[in-house]
Order: C-alpha cells, then structure tokens, then sequence
C-alpha cells in the first residue's frame, strides 16, 4: 500500500514539473495564453484529430508515469538489496549468538564434569576417611574380643570336632553298619568346614597397616593349613587407596569363605593384578557352582561382595555354573585405584 501511494505521489509531482515546464514554454513560444495567440494550439491535428494542446497533456501524463515507474522499479531495487544485506547482518549477528551461546554451553558443560570429578574425588576421599576412623574404632573395642573368640574356638570345638572326626573313621572302617557312621563323619566335617570359615572370617580381621598383596598372602598361608583344596595364587603389589585395599581384602575373605563353606571345590585360584587399565581381583574355584538365574546371589554370600565392589567404585562379575565352579571378579580403573594419600 505504502508503495501504491509513493507512486501515485512521484506521478503527480512529475506531471505538475513537467506541465510548468512546458506551459512555460508554450509562453515563451506563442505568448500570453488567449484565443488568438493560442489558436493553433486548440485547433484540431488532422482530420477527425485531437487539438495539439490535449495532445501535450497526454504526453505530459505519459512521460510523468514512465518516470514515476522508473523510480518507483530503482528504489524496489535498492529495498531489496538494502533488505538482503540487513539479513546478512542479522544472520551474522545470529551466528555470532549462536557461537557464542555453545561456547558459553561447552562451558557450562565442562564445569559440570569438573564439579562431578571433584564430587568423585570427595566420595573417594570420604571413603578413605572413613575406614582409616572405622579401623580405628575396631582396633580399639573389637581386636582383642575377637582374637579371644577365634583362640577359644581353635582351642576348644575345632580341636573337639577333629578328634571326633578320626574316632568316626575308624570306627567305619571296622563296622557293619557304616553307612550312618558316615553320614555323622559327613556332617562332623562339614561342621569342621563351617568353623574354618568362621575363624577365617574372625582373623585377621583387617590389613593392619599391611599392604594388600602382604595381606593376601598371610590369608592364604593360614587358609592352606585348614582348607581340604589346593590354593594357587599369583599376587602383583598395585597402588590402590586405603579404602579399595581393605575391601579387596575383605572381599577375598568373603569369597575364599564361601568356597571353603560351600563349594567342595579342590583347586582355587586367586589373582591381584594390572592389565591395560584395569585393577583386577579374581578368586575362581572348581567346586559345584550354583544356577545365578534361579538362586539369589545372596543366598550364596556373594551379596556384601557386590556392595562392597560397587562401594569403591569397582565392577563386581560373578560367573558360576553348576558342576563346574564359581569365578568372581572385581575390575577397578586405574584413574579411580590412584592413591591419593
């Protein structure tokens, strides 16, 4: 609309320039406008024509809108171009939000995993914190209770329990009736296996300022002299924190617990070692297994190894099939196993 009344503007300025123009001129040429003077202007062109003067009007209307649409077509065209470069400048200054915006979220982003590698740092230093004031507390009011305990024990029922356990064999090998005889020798040993594991899980109770492979190593010389299974083990010395030694430690516990328990297994295996990226712990054993689909794992004793392995930060996989044995390892990264005592 706005441009229809531009037009419209330009056509008349242009016609009333124009016919000043020539009206000035017609003045110039045959002089003061009356009928003598301008006759021939007013007479009819030809025959059957239009007088000159109509004719100089219609040209003065022609001439007024073929430059009214010239101008009118020079400033479309300078509207346009004037629009498309405004564009490109909004497009630039919209890129340059655009790009300063994802700066500003890249930012925004990389403080955020900052924050979360400091939460981690803080979870693991907790941690620490924590099993160095518990050591300490236990080391206070429980060592010397559960010492006690586990000698009274190893003094008194396991010694009871063994001797039972030779009397019985002898009496089946000279005895008609054998067969309830040993199913008593059965449930005396298993009794035997099942205080084995209680002492192992009363002593030693913690690393004690010992390393995790020194720790490891005591615990299976003194597991070797109980345990009816052969025990190989191959112990690298990795840096790990406090927290993760001490609940290495206590997950091989547990684990070589539940063997002795539970696994009638004749040869394990234990293994601490660093491959690639990786902390690794795996006890493994022949023993009967159990169906993982079918049995919870807890009912198994394998539950407090999952919390603990996922407590330090460690991915816990226990593999187990039935009549061929159990594996459990623990795979800790190393950027989470550095030491940061």
């Amino acid at each position: 609309m706005a441009k229809i009344i531009g037009f419209c503007f330009r056509t008349f300025l242009l016609m009333t320039m124009l016919g000043a123009f020539v009206y000035g001129g017609l003045i110039l040429l045959y002089g003061e406008p009356n009928e003598k003077n301008w006759r021939p202007l007013i007479e009819e062109f030809g025959t059957g024509g239009l007088p000159i003067l109509v004719m100089i009007v219609f040209g003065i209307l022609v001439a007024s809108l073929v430059i009214s649409l010239w101008i009118t077509s020079i400033i479309v065209t300078k509207d346009f171009q004037t629009s498309r470069q405004v564009r490109k400048l909004l497009d630039i200054e919209r890129y340059k939000e655009q790009k300063a915006s994802s700066r500003t979220t890249r930012k925004s982003l990389t403080e955020v995993a900052e924050l979360i590698e400091q939460q981690r740092k803080t979870l693991h230093r907790i941690t620490n914190e924590k099993v160095e004031a518990d050591e300490t507390i236990v080391r206070q009011r429980l060592v010397e209770e559960r010492q006690r305990l586990a000698r009274e024990l190893h003094d008194s029922v396991s010694q009871q329990l063994f001797a039972a356990s030779m009397l019985l064999s002898t009496v089946t090998e000279n005895n008609e009736d054998a067969a309830i005889l040993v199913q008593i020798e059965k449930i005396v040993q298993q009794a035997q296996l099942e205080m084995r594991a209680l002492l192992l899980h009363l002593r030693p109770i913690a690393l004690q300022n010992k390393t995790l492979a020194q720790g490891l190593r005591e615990l299976i010389e003194e597991l070797q002299q109980k345990a009816s299974f052969d025990l190989h083990y191959e112990l690298a010395d990795v840096p790990l924190t406090k927290a993760q030694e001490d609940h290495l430690f206590r997950i091989a516990q547990e684990a070589l617990s539940n063997t002795l328990r539970h696994a009638k297994a004749t040869d394990v295996e234990l293994v601490l070692m660093e491959r690639a990226n990786m902390y690794i712990l795996r006890i493994q054993d022949n023993g009967v297994g159990f169906d993982s689909q079918h049995e919870k794992i807890g009912s198994y004793g394998m539950k407090n190894i999952v919390e603990r392995a996922t407590e330090i930060g460690g991915i816990c996989t226990i593999t187990s099939v039935v009549g061929q044995g159990t594996r459990i390892e623990v795979q800790i990264a190393k950027e989470t196993g550095e030491n940061h005592d």
